[in-house]
């Protein structure tokens, strides 16, 4: 067996440690096993739980966020899937820092975090928990305790922070009114203030040059997409990890990059047919495509050397939706005094500064987007042809009525 491809796990305790048995519920990849990262941001402060999650081997990081009260205890926000392994590592954390107290969920729509929490509270029963206003879920809204979420121990979180039992330690503000048909994207940013940390959910990112840890765990995904042809051996090396790392960034924020040639499947499975045809290496699954020369081009405007970024998908098809209501958000949230933050994906902790988060959302603004196209930054905008399918999507879905066309820019 090639050392880099998916095996069956054979210890028991492994199997056990790392088991997520409601994977069916929202089934995306490792599906019922996943591994758990525990890394220290502050000392004894704050500390980041990476697992991984993804589609057709396109994995990228999910995290919570623990963060240390002064008077003893833990909040936890945008908890992950609590597996033996993961309840395990804060029970450590609860024997050093107090029990946990409170648990976040700080979004409305995003079903790769909401699935957790029910599970989660069900491990910490002392805990109480606090959500983002005007949840919703698709295709049947059903009341929260429906969904796993303990009756008596959930609550919403208040409008103003200083109302919420934590509100001396934490501020927030609530990203709302962003309305997409069948409910709304919310998003609630918390600023720890004693570290000068802000905590996000979706709303911006930054993209690593190099596989994050947690990535690496598994290498069959990245090598997956390493190669140029689907015949192509799996060659583990740190160059080939990076290459699938990259093209897995590419595909997860645009769907299909410009870079990539869609290939039509009944070509691919005529050709597969013909043993004389040599262009049948060049396919990959289900879903038909090669790689065209441009593609590291893409993902060096992409990652841009590691700014913040808001992703293309939240700028073509969600908050190009509400840009004032998103701009206001901005503008509150970096009137805070921070100096990293630690969103739910991709890198963390990013050292930014306010203004950085605030430059993050000029796509938005109509002065700023005079000629630039794509945001990624006024000086290095993102290459238009990556955004083909999701202008596509952001037409169709607003022609046939499943979401309201984008607002002018303010």
């Amino acid at each position: 067996m090639n050392p880099v491809e998916p095996r069956p796990i054979t210890n028991a305790k492994s199997k056990r440690e790392w088991s997520w048995p409601f994977w069916p519920l929202v089934p995306l990849y490792p599906y019922g096993q996943r591994r758990t990262l525990k890394t220290e941001v502050v000392k004894d402060t704050i500390w980041t739980f990476d697992q991984v999650q993804g589609i057709l081997y396109v994995v990228v990081p999910i995290r919570m966020t623990v963060v240390k009260l002064a008077k003893g205890g833990l909040l936890v926000y945008a908890p992950v899937a609590p597996t033996p392994e993961c309840v395990g590592m804060l029970r450590e954390l609860e024997a050093q820092h107090g029990e946990v107290k409170y648990i976040i969920l700080p979004t409305v729509s995003g079903l790769e975090h909401k699935v957790f929490v029910g599970p989660f509270a069900r491990q910490f029963r002392q805990a109480q928990v606090f959500v983002a206003p005007n949840q919703w879920s698709f295709p049947v809204n059903l009341p929260l305790s429906w969904l796993g979420f303990p009756p008596k121990r959930t609550q919403i979180l208040p409008s103003d922070s200083q109302d919420a039992p934590f509100g001396d330690e934490f501020a927030y503000e609530i990203l709302e009114k962003v309305y997409l048909g069948p409910g709304s994207f919310e998003e609630v940013a918390f600023l720890h203030k004693a570290s000068r940390t802000l905590l996000v959910t979706d709303t911006v990112v930054s993209i690593p040059e190099d596989p994050p840890p947690i990535v690496q765990l598994d290498g069959f995904p990245l090598l997956f997409h390493a190669r140029d042809q689907a015949s192509d051996k799996l060659e583990d090396t740190p160059q080939m990890r990076r290459k699938g790392w990259q093209r897995i960034s590419l595909f997860s924020l645009y769907f299909r990059p410009g870079a990539l040639e869609p290939v039509a499947l009944k070509d691919a499975l005529r050709r597969a047919f013909r043993a004389s045809d040599r262009s049948k290496k060049n396919y990959f699954g289900f879903f038909p495509f090669r790689w065209q020369n441009g593609w590291q081009q893409s993902f060096n405007s992409l990652r841009g050397g590691g700014r913040l970024l808001v992703a293309p998908v939240l700028q073509t098809l969600i908050l190009n939706r509400a840009p004032q209501e998103t701009l206001d958000w901005a503008k509150r949230v970096s009137s805070w005094e921070f100096e990293r933050i630690i969103p739910c994906h991709f890198s963390a902790p990013i050292a930014a500064t306010p203004e950085q988060f605030r430059q993050a959302f000029r796509f938005l603004e109509r002065e700023a987007a005079v000629g630039l196209g794509y945001a990624g930054s006024l000086d290095r905008p993102l290459p238009g042809a990556d955004f083909s399918l999701l202008e596509t999507l952001n037409h169709e879905l607003s022609k046939i009525g499943i979401v309201p066309p984008p607002k002018e820019k303010v």
